[in-house]
């Protein structure tokens, strides 16, 4: 322990929480670099939106005997990944920017790709692939953030718990699939 004062004395903050009223919650004490920050979450936006689509088309696609099982986690995956996106979009409106919802260029924007799969099998390969690219680029970027940006972090770090969640699912899916499926 150090003789630092735990926390800046109380005067100081509230003369700082009147200048710049405008930002809202982003006070002076926020060190990242906010146009960096929320490009960075316009990616993982599109990451979001692209898993949620995919998700969705494999859920109404799934056929054959073991599909109940899959379909139900492809709709409980598609329902969790549009919420990481809501919570996403709501980040990037805090920091002062705009979520990119746009379609235009929103595969280029995403670190997942969309590949259908042709089978349930491929199905279900793919969104293992999309959780795993999800799982390390949410990493590194919570790694990039670290206490520059605590809300964004924890916000990628819930979102990191739950796609491993999800490649754990497809992985325990794919296992207990019969080589024909």
């Amino acid at each position: 322990m150090t003789d630092k004062p735990f926390l800046t004395d109380v005067k100081t903050l509230r003369e700082r929480a009147r200048r710049h009223i405008e930002e809202g919650a982003v006070t002076e004490g926020y060190t990242a670099n906010r146009e960096n920050v929320i490009n960075i979450l316009n990616e993982a936006l599109a990451t979001e939106i692209v898993c949620t689509l995919r998700y969705k088309s494999h859920y109404f696609r799934a056929d054959g005997i073991n599909a109940n099982v899959a379909a139900a986690e492809f709709l409980e995956h598609a329902n969790q990944e549009q919420q990481h996106a809501d919570w996403l979009a709501e980040r990037i409106v805090q920091l002062g920017g705009k979520p990119n919802f746009s379609p235009d260029g929103l595969l280029s924007r995403s670190h997942a790709e969309f590949i259908e799969g042709e089978n349930l099998r491929e199905m279900i390969t793919e969104d293992l692939v999309a959780e795993r690219i999800a799982i390390d680029s949410y990493r590194e970027i919570i790694r990039y953030l670290g206490d520059d940006d605590p809300t964004s972090r924890r916000i990628l770090e819930d979102i990191l718990a739950q796609e491993e969640e999800h490649a754990d699912d497809m992985a325990g899916l794919l296992q207990d699939l019969p080589a024909e499926a």
